[in-house]
């Protein structure tokens, strides 16, 4: 089969850590007989250099046509006092809205072998196995920054809606409950 994948290799140790894993994918397809074709786009820190803008609308479209996207680190001290739509983690955003990703999946197992670089005490992390499953796309990520009445002044937050139901709280239910089936 043949992939076309979309690298954003972002900033700082981003483009090193995209030159592995391309390595790492090449080998993947080596053995199981895979192509995969990549292109490279600018997101980020170096968008923000380039473009002026941390998410180019012609990387959004490329990522949009692509059947995967490989994303490395974006983002840097260099950006860091950037209007926040002006900021590499709007990049982020941008694109978590622009293809409609609404969870991210955080596996959690303790591999036999790894047992003594755990943080962990081995009999509170052993047999663990379980997913995480962490939305993505409500009001909160893309809400407008405010300042909220304190009781010690005033808070600097976002406003935005936190969904209830229905919308992305719903295909989070059906993601959560696909995973847990046996």
């Amino acid at each position: 089969m043949n992939f076309h994948i979309v690298v954003l290799a972002g900033d700082g140790i981003g483009p090193e850590i995209c030159g592995t894993s391309q390595k790492v994918l090449d080998r993947v397809g080596q053995k199981f007989g895979h192509r995969f074709e990549y292109e490279s786009q600018d997101a980020g820190g170096i968008a923000i250099d380039k473009f002026d803008t941390p998410l180019p609308d012609h990387t959004l479209a490329a990522c949009q046509k692509a059947q995967a996207v490989l994303k490395a680190p974006m983002g840097g001290p260099k950006w860091d006092k950037l209007e926040n739509k002006k900021r590499p983690e709007a990049g982020i955003l941008g694109l978590r809205k622009g293809l409609d990703l609404y969870a991210n999946l955080r596996p959690v197992k303790l591999f036999p072998a790894l047992k003594g670089a755990s943080t962990l005490k081995p009999e509170v992390i052993e047999g663990v196995d379980m997913l995480i499953v962490r939305e993505l796309i409500s009001g909160i990520y893309f809400g407008e920054p405010a300042v909220f009445s304190g009781r010690e002044g005033p808070l600097r937050g976002q406003h935005g809606d936190l969904p209830r139901a229905g919308g992305g709280t719903h295909r989070d239910a059906g993601l959560r409950d696909g995973a847990a089936a046996p």
